[in-house]
Formats: structure tokens, sequence, C-alpha cells
């Protein structure tokens, strides 16, 4: 899986070729609005992290929780 990882990420770029597209990047936007821009992204990345684990925490709960709550109202049912 690692391997699938690392050639999605920078297999096909050289050093040189990044570079070029952060000397672009700094063109376009400027030294002033990068931290900016990456303050915004790691905000979303951390928004979508919190968010993943909440929903992850929910199926965990509502698949462990689910058979007591079963069985607590059989019991009651008898």
């Amino acid at each position: 899986m690692i391997d699938h990882i690392h050639l999605l990420l920078l297999d096909g770029i050289s050093t040189g070729e990044l570079f070029f597209v952060f000397l672009i990047i700094l063109i376009f936007f400027g030294s002033k609005s990068i931290p900016k821009m990456a303050r915004t992204f790691g905000r979303g990345l951390r928004q979508i992290r919190d968010a993943s684990q909440e929903i992850q925490d929910d199926i965990k709960r509502a698949a462990f929780d689910e058979p007591q709550n079963n069985e607590s109202s059989n019991k009651n049912d008898k």
C-alpha cells in the first residue's frame, strides 16, 4: 500500500519541476498570501479529519451499543 501512495505523490516529479511550480505559485499569489492559504488549507484538512473521526466514532458507538439496547428492551418486554 505504501508503494501505491508513493506513486501518487512525487514519483514522476523532479526537484527542478517542484522548484518551478513553487516559483510560479510565489509569483501569482505573492509571499504574503501563501501563509494564509496554507493556514486555510490546514484548517480544511483538520475539519475533514475531525469530521471523519466523528463519523467513525458514531459508527463504532452504534455498532457496540445496539446489542446492549436490544437486550435491555427484550428484558423489559418479558
